[in-house]
Order: C-alpha cells, then structure tokens, then sequence
C-alpha cells in the first residue's frame, strides 16, 4: 500500500499555499533539481555532444515511455517521448486516417480539449477530398459510432468537468463499426488506472506536465498498439523516427515499432525531470492511488456543497463517471477563483463558468481538502469575490 504522506514529502510546496491545480501544472519533485543540475553540469557541460552516447540521451524517449506505459496499462516498447501533445494528436489522426481508407470521419465531443479539435480541423484542411470532423456531446458519443466513422478521437477525461469515458466500451463499440481509436490521457495519466491494451485502445497520447510533473513545457507521449505498429506511416516523419539517423539518407525510412513516432530531438533536460517524477510513481500502486483519489473528491464535493449553496457541481457523482478532479460552476467562477488564489488556494477557471480543482493524492492531503473548502465557503459568504479587481481577466485562466 502506498504511503502518501511520504510522497507528499517527495514535492516542493510552497508554504501557505493549498495547491489544487496539479491537473494543469504539476508541482516540482524535489529530487528534479538536482536531477536536472546532474544532466545540465554533468552531461551537458562536462559531456557536450559525447552525452548522446554517453550519457544515453538518444534512448531516453523510448526507455521513458517504458516506464509510463506502467501508468497507462501498455505494452513494452509502444511509448515513445517527445514534441508536444498537439503533434502527437496530430501523428495519431494522419496514421489511423490512412489505415482506415476510404472512410473520412473524425469522430469526437465538444467536451474534447479546443487543441485537439484544432489539430484535427487542420489535418482535414490539409486533406480535403470530404475529410470532416463530426463533433456531437459527450453523452451521445457511442451511439455517434457508425460505419462512416474512420476513427474516434476521445479526451478520455473533461478538462472542464472531469466526466470520465468508458474507454472499453467506446473502442468495443469503434472496433465493432470498423472504427480505430485515439485517446488522449492529458487528464487520465497520473489520475487514475487506465488501461490501454485491456481496452484494446489502437492509439493514444498525452503530456506530462499535469499529473506527472515533468515541469511547464514538459514533452508529451504517444502509444501505437503493436498490431498496428508496422501498419502506422507517421506523417510528420522528422529525422529521430528514422530506422537509420545517422546514415542520413535522403528518403525516409520509418523505424521499427512506436520509435517511429519520434520526430525532433528530445528535449533531454524536461526528460531528466521527469524521470525524478517517476522515480516517486515506480512506487505507486495505482489501484490505492484511485481510491484515495475518490475518497478526496468525495470529501471536496460534501463539503461545498453543504457550504456553498450557489455553486453547482459540474462533475459525476458516480465514481465510474469521474476523473481526478471537481469542478463546480457559477456566474462569476472566473472572480471567484482569483479570490481564492488571492487567499493561497490554487485552482483555476475554464470558460465560460466552472472553477477547476485537481486532487493528487500524491502531495494532496486531508487537511488541504478542508482548508479549501473553508476558504471557498468564507468567499462566497462574504462575496469577497465581487471586486473589480477579481474581476480583471489575466491572459492565462
């Protein structure tokens, strides 16, 4: 069973902050600095290019995607690291686009995260010949799984509600209309056990920034199932995905397995980083790392509610249905978050009205949870949120 007092003890935390936005931007591993010190005076500066080989650089996305891939229930060798979660929505849409000819539906929600719906508007753009993207609510995706669709490309959990899909009964359903599959796990990975291969998931990415702590910018990850592997062409086919980098040869030759999903250099000093992340995951049981997820969000949602009457809680009651976070909305949730960051409590706003907070257990305690919900309840007794100066939008929400 995993101890959660002692991994608490594993992150920096600011003093007198109560930090609940770990599900946008995870705080920093203490043991990341000096992580990150070794690769920059060490590697870096005592190895210079020699690194690559010496200090294993070059093999990093893939053996850091191995060790994701515990988080995620995948397979050996079909997670590689690297670019942003944008390109790798964007390698997973054009692979599962050309495997499934001649259908040209993109199937996703208007829950989906804008980016991901952007990349796949583009690629349709790029395209043409009738390529679309059909986008209906979340609860209407499975019966919006039909014949025509070429694949799904499902946020598994909401970025603004926290409502959580059933991954399996989607590509149960996709599979069945001859549909592939693409998840992204920016709010499942860290959050909760998912379960790729069990799902029997085709493709999926995310980033590592959120519940993995691998810092702002922190490369992003895609998995390829191995039945597919051979068959997924990526189109952005940079110089790292090569079976051969350094023969450079002029014409592309995609490597063996997920590897040739790499496009650029890997952005080694963010992977150093999270790989002191993930020494503090190897000891996660993920099943203990659920319940107490559940057991936080359940204590956050009794206690507003019974303390703030005007919020209205946007996230599932029902466990099956929610991911790691809860949101709540109101009119004026934008001011109301500033006035709690204004008071140490971090969590943030997503347009037009739902005041976000992600719970991680790993540095997430108890006694947060109830100091949270006290401050909200003192803001919303005294509608100290109802100032000009809360009301003043900031460029990041």
């Amino acid at each position: 069973m995993t101890d959660f007092t002692k991994t608490r003890a594993m992150f920096h935390l600011p003093e007198g902050m109560i930090y609940l936005d770990g599900n946008s931007l995870g705080p920093l591993p203490r043991a990341a600095v000096d992580r990150v010190t070794k690769t920059v005076t060490d590697e870096w500066g005592e190895m210079l290019i020699t690194g690559w080989n010496k200090a294993g650089w070059m093999d990093k996305p893939m053996n850091v995607g191995n060790r994701i891939a515990r988080l995620i229930g995948a397979e050996p060798e079909s997670v590689a690291m690297g670019d942003t979660l944008s390109i790798k929505v964007y390698q997973a849409l054009a692979s599962a686009l050309e495997m499934n000819k001649p259908r040209k539906v993109i199937l996703s929600d208007s829950g989906n995260f804008p980016s991901d719906l952007y990349m796949a508007q583009g690629l349709c753009r790029t395209l043409g010949d009738g390529y679309t993207l059909k986008i209906v609510a979340p609860e209407e995706v499975l019966d919006a799984i039909d014949e025509t669709v070429a694949v799904t490309m499902i946020t598994e959990v909401d970025y603004r509600t926290g409502r959580k899909h059933d991954m399996a009964a989607i590509t149960k359903r996709a599979h069945d209309k001859g549909a592939l599959t693409i998840w992204d796990l920016a709010h499942s990975a860290g959050a909760f056990p998912v379960e790729l291969a069990k799902a029997g998931a085709d493709f999926a990415c995310g980033c590592t920034y959120k519940y993995l702590n691998s810092g702002p910018g922190g490369p992003a990850f895609i998995y390829v199932a191995p039945r597919h592997q051979a068959a997924a062409r990526p189109a952005l086919s940079g110089w790292q995905g090569h079976d051969a980098p350094f023969a450079f040869d002029l014409d592309y030759r995609p490597a063996r397995g997920a590897e040739r999903m790499r496009v650029g250099t890997p952005p080694i000093l963010q992977l150093a980083a999270l790989e002191a992340s993930l020494n503090i995951w190897d000891s996660v049981d993920m099943a203990a790392l659920r319940a107490r997820s559940l057991a936080l969000t359940d204590q956050f949602i009794k206690g507003v509610e019974a303390t703030c009457p005007t919020l209205t809680l946007a996230t599932p009651r029902d466990h099956a249905l929610r991911g790691s976070q809860v949101s709540f909305r109101h009119p004026e949730g934008y001011a109301i978050m500033q006035a709690l960051i204004s008071k140490g409590v971090i969590g943030d706003f997503r347009a037009p009205d739902i005041i976000r907070f992600g719970f991680t257990p790993l540095y997430t305690s108890d006694a947060d949870v109830a100091a949270a919900v006290d401050v909200l309840a003192e803001i919303m007794a005294k509608s100290l949120w109802d100032t000009p100066e809360f009301k003043t939008r900031k460029k990041v929400t």
